[in-house]
């Protein structure tokens, strides 16, 4: 049977990315982005607002490009994985964690949004269309497809057979 894990979030960074560094040079980028949603209270029918909060981990170039230009109120576009861990904490009690592994990012909105303001220079957007994914393995090679046979042009119609009592 197939399965699928994927998790895609929609929302604002509540801090500044944390940047860490593994010994092999990799970047490894931390943030917490809350997501909110309207329910309605049953007993007293009143409106209320529910934000929950997801740890992502971004890895290698997409974790340096989170650390360059994400800040705390940025708004992102984040699809991963869920990966639980296990951990004992500092009272010696087992517990488990929930993130999310980043593998494509975007950042949303305009430049406010960003880490740089307005003096990010003309070349680099922040808006839409800033889509950054983590690398893929490229696709084996193969060899070029045959070219396509040439199709022939048909022949142009032949109006003189055509009755001319048309009545408009």
């Amino acid at each position: 049977m197939a399965s699928v894990n994927k998790v895609i979030i929609v929302g604002n960074l509540g801090r500044d990315p944390e940047i860490r560094y593994m010994p092999s040079g990799d970047a490894i980028a931390n943030i917490a982005v809350a997501t909110s949603y309207k329910s309605k209270d049953r007993n007293t029918g009143e409106q209320k607002e529910l934000t929950e909060w997801h740890r992502i981990s971004f890895f290698g170039r997409l974790a340096e490009i989170v650390g360059q230009y994400l800040k705390k109120g940025s708004s992102v576009y984040v699809e991963g994985r869920l990966q639980t861990r296990k951990y004992t904490d500092k009272d010696g009690i087992e517990r488990y964690a929930t993130d999310i592994i980043a593998e494509n990012m975007q950042m949303l909105g305009g430049r406010q949004g960003m880490g740089g303001g307005d003096s990010m220079g003309g070349g680099m957007g922040g808006g839409m269309d800033d889509d950054y994914s983590a690398p893929q393995r490229p696709a084996p090679r193969q060899a070029p497809p045959a070219p396509a046979a040439r199709p022939q042009p048909k022949p142009a119609p032949n109006f003189s057979d055509m009755d001319d009592d048309i009545p408009f």
